[in-house]
């Protein structure tokens, strides 16, 4: 269930279990997932807490690891990968959306922005370069030179967006992006994110939020590790209150 198959498919996981120990007892937060996402393709995971949603997010980053089968992203199996080649692929391939935001209160938008690329080993001017595209495509550009505390929090959640996408990401993991944020402004990062899945990269976002969800091409319930059900969404929302080029 919820598997595609072809070479446009940016995530996969296959008959991934990923358990945690309480004392003497193994606990699956995931359990024998099959599940994958294509490129320019949106998916929401929803489900209780406790379900398994921030786990099969964290695996899909490389933040965390599997306990059995195998997730790949760009064909790429994370479980076969060294620190030195995930950490590569992350910066290369794959940006995470925090729930709050992460951004570093000194830096200014466009110095948050450009943190990938700079700790991948480009040079800051490069990595300015891509950052004030990144922020263009998420319609903050004239907020570049401002400082994160200068920010409203659906500005801040922009930037977080920007950060994630700058460069050549495949790949947008996004954790209850919209969680901090009032309603008006959570549709409208919602819209962005469907909007960056169109332009061609694949988007996982976790929300607990069925008004949030319909924004995604798919909607994936998990519950109790296990994919419970994927359905297409033949009634997609696009506000488009967000900008992107």
């Amino acid at each position: 269930m919820g598997e595609i198959t072809g070479d446009n498919s940016v995530l996969n996981f296959t008959a991934a279990v990923k358990e945690f120990r309480d004392g003497p007892t193994a606990i699956r937060a995931l359990d024998s997932i099959d599940f994958s996402v294509a490129a320019g393709e949106m998916v929401a995971v929803t489900g209780r807490s406790g379900s398994g949603k921030s786990t099969l997010l964290n695996i899909a980053g490389g933040l965390d690891f599997l306990t059995a089968g195998d997730v790949h992203v760009l064909g790429n199996s994370l479980t076969m990968m060294d620190a030195n080649s995930l950490a590569s692929l992350r910066c290369d391939a794959v940006g995470y959306v925090f729930q709050n935001y992460n951004l570093i209160p000194s830096l200014t938008a466009l110095q948050n922005v450009a943190i990938p690329v700079e700790f991948n080993g480009g040079s800051q001017s490069h990595a300015e370069e891509l950052a004030k595209i990144a922020l263009e495509r998420v319609g903050i550009s004239e907020l570049a030179n401002r400082t994160s505390d200068e920010l409203s929090g659906g500005q801040r959640q922009r930037v977080a967006i920007a950060r994630a996408i700058v460069g050549q990401r495949k790949l947008l993991l996004a954790d209850e992006p919209t969680g901090a944020l009032d309603d008006l402004t959570a549709r409208g990062v919602m819209d962005l994110l469907a909007q960056i899945a169109e332009a061609g990269t694949a988007v996982v976002v976790v929300t607990h939020d069925p008004e949030l969800a319909a924004y995604a091409d798919r909607i994936c319930r998990l519950k109790d590790g296990k994919i419970e059900e994927i359905n297409t969404n033949t009634s997609k929302k696009i506000d488009n209150n967000s900008e992107i080029s």
